[in-house]
């Protein structure tokens, strides 16, 4: 409690102090570049050499913080030693040791400067030697044969080098190195604009003046690492026997990429975060690295953005082997949900988009959307005559107002309808289905519990509580959820089912409304009195006169419209999907809950990858149903951070993950069976 009252009180004065900080040493640059009678200083891309500077330019060199030093830029008319204009090609190249190279939309910086070793040892004469507060310079030395160059802070990498250990049987990617511990993830481009990895070997210069200073031996990338859990020797029961047969083996990965429009519209989301890592084109490439270094075969994405999907994302994820599948927001909104898949793995057999929006109910009128894809898996040649059960795979971003939580529900119960719908067979089962998104609700919440119990019973529950973002029981004047959450009209029944799929009335059975009823008061039967009715004097002795102009014979009229038989559970709606998480929501290791997430500084747990399993009979207790792997399997999973670690590098977006969330990443195996 103490450190949480310091972070709040230290934090902003620490943030004030660095803008007095930024504005005396711009003020004190502006003014000695004003003295100087020749070229003036700035930039941040190139390197600069001291036989290209002027006598007056080193002497300034000498005067200025080393944080300004470092970023000093040659202009125009200072003479430059081969200078060369680097342009990112378009097509996608096919070796494994380039990265990315069809980023040619990106604002990257156009030029690199390069010096020789000579120049190098005398630019390092230029820095002060005692190192400043405020400034952090990494030094390295390249191999002779190689030349020196020095780029924007858009080429950092994004992620660790990923070793065979942690994922078995994956194909190394170009991030893949068996280096020692000492290996730093970094990119310079050569003469040939190949994108070619640098270990801390090599001169790389990172100024974190502005996040969060660490000891020199601790860089990021170790403050991030995460390590690959694998689950496939749980899949051994004893008492099952043995081997269950081969499995079609995939990974699925859900990220919400946090879209440019929505950081430009809440810029005090991110305060913490240097207005550079903010940028979309520092962040797209460090998005993409991250997405190829895992290599997922199925990719749900969160907070796209519509005109980066058309005309960076999917061009890119086209080049490497995606086929994308995109829906925006209803309304105004430009973001949007996509669901992309290796084509050489699966092949579509229906897309289904749904619309959350329902024009006249309340409970409905937000404009967030989610993807339903059939997706058949593709086996290799030569396994012989084996078939598989084609994969549902559902994505969405569900509301995030935490008071709503009777809209989060009825979203849900939507995408559910629509799940059922595609992944039932004929014979009336569920081929198995992954259910991906950022939810807006924490583990154990309501909304949660009825995902993965398929059960919730909400009447009188407070509209906060759904999703348990946040408390708001002080609150005198609560929203109530209200029975039934939604209207009939909605066509969903209790069951999150299209009433379409339930069973229609039986032919003989009427609706019979009070006028309809009423009809019948002066007809032949309601006048005859019944032969053994008891004679009491004004009261059965009493016949009625039927109306001059009533006719005689009354024609009975079938409701030409019956209505399906669409029953409703006051305050209670279920699922039979049978989802369980794919992670476990906590790090034992650690002690410490998982986080996915950092609004305003605080970790939760909002992204998921739930999976269909089997309940386990006799294992509900306490209303918690417990399952077991079934068709599909779980083999692994990449492990989540705690807070904790989230706060030592500075929260989210920071210089290596240019989200607000951080991706999940889960292996599968599906079950091959004779055709």
């Amino acid at each position: 409690m103490i450190g949480t009252v310091l972070c709040y009180l230290l934090l902003p004065a620490a943030r004030l102090f660095r803008a007095l900080r930024d504005a005396f040493f711009t003020c004190r640059k502006n003014v000695l570049q004003a003295k100087s009678p020749t070229t003036p200083v700035g930039g941040t891309s190139s390197v600069l050499s001291r036989r290209q500077v002027p006598e007056e330019q080193e002497a300034l060199l000498q005067q200025l913080p080393e944080e300004e030093a470092g970023r000093l830029h040659s202009s125009e008319s200072t003479p430059t030693v081969g200078r060369v204009s680097v342009t990112l090609p378009s097509d996608w190249r096919e070796d494994s040791d380039l990265l990315m190279t069809s980023l040619s939309n990106l604002n990257v910086a156009s030029e690199v400067t390069w010096c020789s070793d000579q120049q190098i040892d005398e630019l390092r004469t230029l820095m002060p030697v005692e190192p400043k507060e405020h400034a952090a310079i990494t030094l390295a030395k390249l191999p002779e044969e190689e030349s020196v160059a020095v780029v924007g802070s858009a080429a950092w990498a994004a992620v660790r080098t990923q070793t065979d250990h942690q994922i078995s049987g994956c194909a190394p990617s170009a991030l893949e190195r068996k280096e020692e511990n000492t290996t730093v993830l970094g990119w310079s481009l050569v003469h040939d604009t190949e994108i070619v990895p640098m270990e801390t070997t090599a001169w790389s210069f990172y100024d974190t003046a502005h996040f969060q200073s660490f000891p020199a031996e601790t860089p990021y990338h170790e403050i991030l690492w995460r390590d690959w859990e694998d689950l496939s020797s749980q899949l051994v029961v004893p008492e099952l026997g043995s081997d269950n047969g081969p499995l079609f083996e995939f990974r699925v990965m859900s990220y919400n990429i946090l879209a440019q429009d929505l950081v430009e519209q809440s810029p005090d989301l991110y305060q913490h975060c240097h207005p550079d890592i903010l940028d979309w084109s520092y962040r797209l490439p460090n998005l993409l690295q991250e997405i190829q270094h895992w290599d997922p075969d199925v990719l749900c994405l969160q907070e796209v953005q519509e005109n980066h999907y058309w005309e960076q994302l999917e061009p890119t994820f086209r080049m490497m082997g995606f086929v994308s599948v995109y829906k925006r927001r209803t309304g105004k909104k430009t973001d949007g949900c996509a669901v992309c898949y290796k084509h050489s793995r699966f092949q579509l057999i229906s897309a289904s988009p749904v619309e959350y929006f329902r024009p006249g109910l309340d409970i409905l009128n937000r404009d967030n959307v989610g993807l339903v894809l059939l997706l058949q898996p593709l086996l290799p040649e030569g396994i012989g005559q084996k078939a598989t059960r084609p994969l549902c795979v559902a994505n969405t971003h569900v509301l995030y107002n935490p008071r709503r939580g009777d809209i989060k529900l009825a979203q849900m119960a939507l995408l559910l309808a629509e799940i059922d719908k595609v992944a039932k067979t004929v014979e009336g089962n569920y081929c198995p289905v992954i259910l991906c998104g950022d939810l807006n609700a924490v583990p154990d919440s309501p909304l949660y519990k009825f995902i993965r119990n398929g059960q919730l019973f909400y009447h009188g529950m407070p509209a906060w509580k759904v999703s348990g973002q946040e408390d708001f029981s002080h609150q005198q004047h609560q929203r109530k959820l209200p029975t039934p959450l939604w209207h009939s009209c909605l066509g969903i029944t209790d069951n999150c089912q299209y009433v379409t799929l339930c069973q229609p009335k039986k032919s003989d059975r009427r609706k019979y409304s009070r006028d309809f009823l009423m009809q019948f008061r002066f007809c032949d039967a309601a006048c005859e009195r019944p032969a053994h009715l008891i004679l009491l004097e004004g009261v059965t002795d009493v016949k009625p006169d039927r109306p001059a102009h009533w006719p005689k014979h009354l024609a009975v009229v079938n409701n030409p419209d019956p209505e399906l038989f669409f029953p409703r559970s006051p305050g209670v709606i279920q699922h039979g999907l049978n989802l369980t998480s794919a992670y476990s929501h906590f790090l034992p290791q650690k002690g410490r809950p998982e986080v996915t997430t950092m609004p305003m500084g605080l970790g939760a747990t909002v992204d998921y990858i739930f999976y269909s399993a089997e309940p386990i009979e006799n294992g509900n207790k306490g209303g918690r149903r417990f399952y077991k792997d079934g068709t599909l399997k779980l083999l692994g999973r990449l492990s989540l951070l705690s807070e904790d670690v989230l706060w030592l590098a500075n929260g989210l977006p920071n210089p290596f993950c240019s989200s607000d969330h951080l991706c999940l990443l889960a292996s599968f195996g599906l079950e091959i069976s004779s055709a």
